[in-house]
């Protein structure tokens, strides 16, 4: 065949190449729709319902740790990192627009780490 002296290695055919990506490809699509498939049996479920309240809430604090224990060494400290997650909370809280917090927040701490720190 044209393909299999066209780059493979010796000893892998073509139909090699399709015994072992076609498997990984199916597994990949089904392991990706499951989730999806399994959600509309649970839809109306309280379960799912409390999950889609706390889970945005959970994912933010694990992510501004991280981000507060990760910034102990950096340019500005952890001081900038705090002044900056004030300015993003104080935003919030005053104009409840998302995008303007956290572009705000991520200005003043980008602000504070290049011109004061």
């Amino acid at each position: 065949m044209i393909l299999a002296s066209a780059g493979l290695p010796e000893g892998v055919t073509v139909g090699g190449v399709f015994a072992v990506v076609l498997p990984i490809a199916l597994v990949t699509l089904l392991l990706r729709a499951f989730p999806f498939w399994f959600l509309k049996l649970l839809k109306g479920s309280p379960f799912v319902g409390l999950l889609g309240l706390m889970m945005p809430v959970g994912v933010m604090v694990v992510l501004v740790i991280y981000t507060l224990f990760s910034q102990v060494d950096a340019p500005g400290g952890l001081v900038a990192s705090l002044l900056g997650v004030a300015v993003t909370l104080l935003l919030h809280w005053w104009k409840r627009d998302s995008g303007l917090s956290i572009l705000g927040g991520t200005i003043f701490y980008m602000i504070l780490v290049n011109l004061v720190f």
